[in-house]
């Protein structure tokens, strides 16, 4: 009996991380401008790989492949978001036409890091 709820969280975690990461791709081709992109993935990465991870520890029990699989998941959830802020940085800094595509609150900012200050 325990070993088919065991197996049923896990399906039930892996098939939710599986639909997480179809529906973030799906989400990544609707979006039209980069920001929201990054966005939409940064978002979606981290939540179904958290997710399927989930369902493989549940499955395997807590054992050394669990804690890294736990260190994993703290490495993706720390390495993420700064190598999107980095890209989203990036995007600001090269788009001239950057006030077509959202609403520039600070002007001076980006002209700052276009010029390298």
């Amino acid at each position: 009996m325990a070993d088919t709820i065991r197996f049923i969280l896990s399906a039930v975690c892996t098939v939710l991380g599986l639909f997480v990461l179809i529906s973030g791709i799906f989400g990544i081709f609707r979006f039209k401008y980069s920001l929201s992109r990054i966005h939409a993935s940064a978002l979606f990465d981290t939540a179904g790989i958290f997710l399927m991870l989930l369902g493989v520890m549940i499955a395997t029990g807590f054992n050394v492949t669990t804690v890294k699989m736990i260190v994993v998941i703290a490495f993706l959830w720390l390495t993420s978001p700064v190598a999107s802020h980095l890209i989203g940085s990036l995007e600001v800094t090269i788009d001239d036409d950057i006030s077509k595509h959202l609403e520039v609150l600070d002007q001076e900012m980006i002209d700052e890091q276009k010029e390298g200050k």
